[in-house]
């Protein structure tokens, strides 16, 4: 093996390995026991934080490295120790600019998921699909910024029609347990009228 051979494969290493990784769900790629991804810590003050060694910036490093080896080889540029030590130059910056990235592009947009930004009761919602006596239908309804949907009963089993606005009054086992807001303001105006003046 030669050193153009060297490089090629170290350009084709990393190549492949940033393409399934990408396939993989950006950085979520299992294979076997290996872990192609970036670790996150979150501190309770500093926000997100990732190591400058990761797999990203190796991967990086291998495809800068591999390719600028090959090139400079290729054409001849200047003799093996000078030519490697621009490509391990030219790597090492090509994992510089993936880490800047991450760190100013990719991580700042990442925050830890609380419980409470998927409580369901209290969610307002619209029915999308017809909720009959006892039968689940569908209710869309937006949380923590995107549209979702859900599957939905009525939570008096009483039929509630499509496109009215219902109350999540309660999510179990991925159902959402509803209640029309006609039935609530129904069982607040009892409630009030009896009240007595103080």
């Amino acid at each position: 093996m030669n050193w153009e051979s060297f490089y090629l494969i170290c350009f084709g290493v990393g190549l492949l390995l940033s393409v399934l990784s990408f396939a993989g769900g950006f950085g979520h790629l299992h294979l076997g026991h290996l872990y192609a991804g970036h670790h996150v810590h979150a501190g309770h003050a500093h926000g997100s934080s990732i190591s400058p060694f990761n797999m990203f910036t190796a991967m990086a490093f291998l495809c800068w490295f591999g390719g600028a080896g090959y090139l400079l080889t290729h054409y001849k540029f200047a003799v093996v120790p000078v030519i490697f030590a621009l490509a391990v130059g030219i790597g090492l910056a090509g994992a510089a600019l993936i880490f800047g990235f991450l760190t100013k592009v990719l991580l700042p947009r990442e925050r830890i998921m609380l419980p409470e930004d998927t409580e369901m009761s209290g969610v307002i919602a619209t029915v999308s699909s017809e909720l009959k006596p006892n039968q689940l239908g569908e209710i869309l309804f937006s949380l923590d910024g995107t549209r979702r949907g859900a599957a939905a009963r009525s939570e008096d089993g009483q039929p509630i029609p499509r496109d009215a606005q219902v109350l999540v009054m309660r999510y179990e086992q991925g159902v959402a347990y509803v209640r029309r807001f006609d039935d609530l303001d129904e069982l607040e105006a009892p409630s009030a009228s009896n009240r007595t003046p103080t």
